[in-house]
């Protein structure tokens, strides 16, 4: 296998070969080019790792040609060569962002060393953004699966406020997914470059949880056997995200104020002044307006942290969402199984939207993975599922007549699911947007309860509203449509 493509170009034949002889038995695949038209077809034509050109070319210099490397699609390294180099040449080559600049006569080791450091550095810019495409495929919005209203206001914050400074408080039941929300609001801003650092408040004691978060000076306490940087310091010029913040005790909560207000701390111990530049996220399942008046939570405290709220709701308030993401771990699940699974059953998610997941999203996701690991069908099945999941309340209850709870709720649904079709002129888009729940659930409810079209009746109700005054003849032709 080939050390690296490397492109060599240079308007002297006989210079050209030799190099690319003696390059091609120190292991690299060589494509010759003899001015700046033919390296550019070259360039455009394959992927290249390097390009080593002559600085002087009958139709252009090799300063053309590093320009050229940039529009390139595919990014690759550039070292110039000449045989009449200055101080104020080498000064122009680097600033114009060439890796290296070789005078001639080239010495045997000196190109060799030049090459393999350039392929170097290449392949670790190369694993750098592979590392950040996959953290942006972890972390970034796509990510993050919802159409419920609720979740849709919840982006609309995120990519409002992603790249301002201003605190942002995220608030919402255990597994509703906040240290996802907060990830993906640091990957969609301008410090995204920087550092993400996390830190779970609740699991900390006070003395501990200062010391991680501001750093300690050596002799501060027992052990503190040297200086050590705080959380804050790390995150500098990136984010931290404080989660379950509302556990912090009343002494910390003073101490935190002050590095929210004018982001300046001092390491436990120590006397020197520390300024950080960094985004501040905080988190808490609590209602912290609450722990005020219980008096648990400073007041000043919280206007300053409150800035931005972001409230997530729970997983049963967005049943329309629940398909959507089952399949989404279903998708994760398979991959790290490496076991092929075509899909869910349509009972399995009827059994997934009945459930009141009191551990929100992160049980969903639980639950998936099991049925993923454990499932021997192509298609996810209801048997597969933690069976707390399939011993619900609300399934197969004998009520008095001999029904059960779900069939004696199928008149009230029935009405319920026609009132809003006449509502929407029988349009199940809508509707389907306006019960919450997706449009294939819809339809099977809709089978099931025999509403799988209007009525003789319903279908005149409509028709004479479409031909009602002010109304035109397209109107018609789109209830017409809807039937």
């Amino acid at each position: 296998m080939a050390r690296g493509s490397l492109l060599l170009v240079d308007d002297d034949r006989g210079v050209l070969e030799s190099m690319a002889s003696w390059l091609r038995d120190q292991g690299f695949a060589v494509l010759e080019a003899g001015s700046c038209t033919e390296a550019q077809d070259c360039m455009d034509g394959q992927p290249i790792d390097l390009v080593l050109s002559d600085i002087r070319l009958p139709d252009g210099d090799g300063f053309d040609l590093l320009e050229y490397s940039h529009q390139c699609q595919q990014p690759m390294s550039v070292i110039l060569m000449t045989g009449y180099a200055t101080v104020e040449t080498g000064i122009e080559a680097l600033r114009a962002g060439a890796f290296d600049l070789l005078t001639k006569p080239l010495i045997d080791a000196e190109v060799l060393m030049s090459i393999d450091r350039a392929l170097s550095q290449r392949r670790v810019l190369e694993e750098n953004r592979n590392l950040k495409a996959q953290l942006h495929d972890r972390f970034g919005m796509e990510h993050i699966v919802g159409h419920d209203p609720g979740m849709q206001k919840v982006f609309d914050i995120v990519n409002s406020v992603a790249d301002a400074r201003a605190t942002v408080l995220v608030t919402g039941e255990n597994g509703t997914g906040k240290s996802m929300i907060a990830r993906a609001m640091h990957h969609l801003s301008r410090r995204a470059a920087g550092p993400f650092v996390e830190v779970a408040c609740g699991s900390l004691p006070e003395t501990l949880l200062e010391s991680e978060l501001f750093g300690h000076v050596a002799g501060a306490f027992t052990g503190a056997v040297a200086d050590k940087k705080g959380k804050f310091e790390q995150a500098d010029q990136g984010t931290i995200f404080l989660d379950e913040i509302a556990t912090a005790s009343r002494s910390f909560q003073v101490k935190l104020l002050r590095v929210l207000q004018d982001f300046e701390f001092e390491r436990v111990g120590g006397t020197e002044t520390i300024r950080s530049d960094t985004r501040v996220i905080l988190a808490t399942n609590e209602d912290l307006h609450q722990a005020v008046l219980d008096g648990r939570f400073r007041q000043d405290l919280f206007y300053r942290v409150n800035v931005v709220n972001l409230e997530l709701p729970p997983l049963r308030e967005r049943r329309g969402d629940i398909p959507m993401l089952a399949h989404r771990f279903l998708q994760d699940a398979s991959e790290d199984a490496v076991r092929e699974v075509r899909g869910i059953a349509d009972e399995t998610l009827e059994v997934l939207q009945d459930y009141r997941w009191p551990g929100n999203v992160r049980e969903l996701q639980n639950a998936m993975e099991r049925a993923v690991l454990l499932g021997k069908n192509p298609l996810i099945q209801p048997h597969d599922l933690p069976a707390h999941l399939l011993a619900q309340p609300d399934r197969q209850v004998p009520l008095v007549g001999g029904q059960t709870l779900k069939e004696s709720l199928e008149g009230p649904e029935r009405q319920i699911i026609l009132n809003v079709l006449r509502a929407n002129d029988w349009n199940r888009i809508y509707t389907a947007a306006s019960l919450g729940i997706n449009r294939t659930t819809l339809y099977k409810k809709m089978k099931r309860l025999g509403l799988d079209s209007p009525s003789a009746e319903e279908y005149e109700a409509q028709l004479n509203r479409s031909m009602s005054p002010g109304i035109g003849q397209g109107a018609v032709s789109n209830a017409n449509t809807r039937s």
